[in-house]
């Protein structure tokens, strides 16, 4: 087996199909993009054009998107953690809350840093408070949500927990809970306790300089 990731630590998305990974110990080659690797760089643009990361490459065949990918792990190389159960109707909600991290915590969180990287006079101020009070519905949706669970679709760990572990870190950086979304920020805590994600989060932090917005003294 030869399983080739071509990412950055730093990037949410590769943390979630780090976490997956890490969950089931599965090995994979890491190929870094950044300025020191030019050669992962242009393999990786060969392989995916559009040149969006996390790629994984599967003995030689190339697999995008981090959902896709870790179904894909699933389901060509399994370990003892099921991130997707095999009953579809026990699927249905994974996915569910999958989409809901990607779409509604991940998304806007993206919309408001990209917005700080933009020159002065481009930055769109009406985009980032639509983004704000999504987020805001969105932890108060979660909150609610959480009140009683341990993980983000039930009792076990899945890919639902893989994204929400990313999402929620960046998340409370670019617009923090302040103690409003008490389950919400007990339940990233419970995220960032768990060694998969604890991992992750520790080999993007020599990259923290990298947050446009400026990384908080905490976590």
């Amino acid at each position: 087996m030869t399983l080739e990731v071509y990412g950055h630590p730093f990037s949410s998305y590769c943390q979630k199909v780090f976490i997956a990974l890490y969950e089931n110990a599965t090995p994979f080659d890491f190929r870094m993009i950044d300025p020191d690797h030019p050669e992962n760089a242009a393999e990786w643009a060969r392989l995916w054009p559009l040149k969006r990361f996390p790629l994984l490459v599967d003995n030689g065949r190339p697999v995008m998107e981090a959902t896709v990918i870790i179904e894909h792990l699933g389901l060509h190389h399994p370990g003892p953690v099921e991130l997707v159960p095999a009953d579809p109707k026990a699927a249905l909600p994974v996915r569910a809350m999958d989409r809901f991290f990607d779409n509604y915590i991940m998304t806007p969180m993206q919309r408001i840093v990209g917005d700080s990287l933009r020159p002065a006079e481009a930055r769109d101020s009406f985009g980032v408070s639509e983004a704000r009070t999504l987020l805001d519905t969105a932890y108060q949706w979660l909150d609610d949500r959480m009140s009683g669970g341990q993980w983000a679709a039930g009792d076990s760990f899945t890919l639902a927990d893989c994204a929400a572990a990313p999402s929620l870190f960046y998340a409370d950086w670019a617009h923090p809970m302040d103690g409003r979304f008490p389950h919400v920020a007990a339940y990233r805590q419970r995220l960032l306790a768990r060694p998969s994600v604890a991992r992750a989060v520790d080999e993007a932090r020599p990259y923290r300089s990298f947050f446009p917005l400026g990384a908080p003294d905490r976590d």
